[in-house]
């Protein structure tokens, strides 16, 4: 059963939403720690995004699934009893942890999934609920989304992060959807980070704008 939710070819296509993709580049030759403008730490920020991203993408499938499986127990343990709740999730995009399979299991444990749904530049995140079979269409950026459905206050966010460092704050895409949602959204959900162990910075070197997670999962 598992499988075919994996190569469900509609599926396969989602995205994280708050993924700014198409801002990533393959810029280099930066400092290796930024100094201290805004404008020093946006150049190392970008340097250090392409780098983990290419080392996420460059492990073996086999292995980043098994790291995936283990996020997805250590989820469990970070949250709970998960009946009643609402969780917002994600899909996988350019080598994040894959937890599929984990979201439709807390559907089926009783608890809801939501989706964060990019509204425009600028906005906060919507979160609508979202199960298998719901219809989708494309959203901002060609982004499957659900065509329908309430929009929600999650209880849990799970936050995917490029990186992430000792202070539980996150590296993300770059788009500031998180931060900017977390920061306007009526009270204070449970905010996890997941990422691979490999991903731990010493610092992300955070600003006033950055919110850290309560938590950071990974698979070590």
């Amino acid at each position: 059963m598992a499988e075919k939710r994996y190569t469900d070819p509609e599926i396969r296509e989602y995205a994280s939403p708050p993924c700014f993709a198409h801002e990533l580049t393959s810029e280099y030759g930066v400092q290796s720690e930024p100094g201290d403008s805004w404008s020093e730490v946006l150049r190392w920020r970008k340097a250090e995004r392409q780098r983990l991203i290419e080392e996420r993408l460059a492990v073996d499938a086999e292995e980043r699934k098994a790291k995936s499986d283990r996020i997805a127990s250590r989820l469990d343990l970070a949250i709970g009893k998960v009946s009643g709740r609402i969780v917002s999730s994600y899909w996988p995009f350019r080598g994040e942890p894959d937890l599929r399979n984990w979201a439709i299991n807390v559907i089926e444990r009783g608890g809801r999934i939501a989706l964060p749904v990019v509204i425009g530049k600028g906005w906060p995140l919507e979160f609508r609920v979202w199960g298998p079979g719901d219809p989708l269409e494309r959203g901002v950026w060609n982004i499957l989304v659900p065509s329908r459905g309430p929009s929600v206050v999650p209880d849990t966010v799970i936050a995917p992060g490029v990186g992430f460092d000792g202070e539980n704050y996150r590296l993300g895409y770059g788009g500031g959807f998180f931060d900017r949602t977390l920061a306007a959204i009526p009270g204070r959900p449970l905010v996890i980070g997941v990422g691979y162990a490999a991903s731990r910075l010493r610092t992300i070197h955070p600003q006033p704008h950055d919110v850290p997670m309560d938590v950071i999962v990974t698979d070590d």
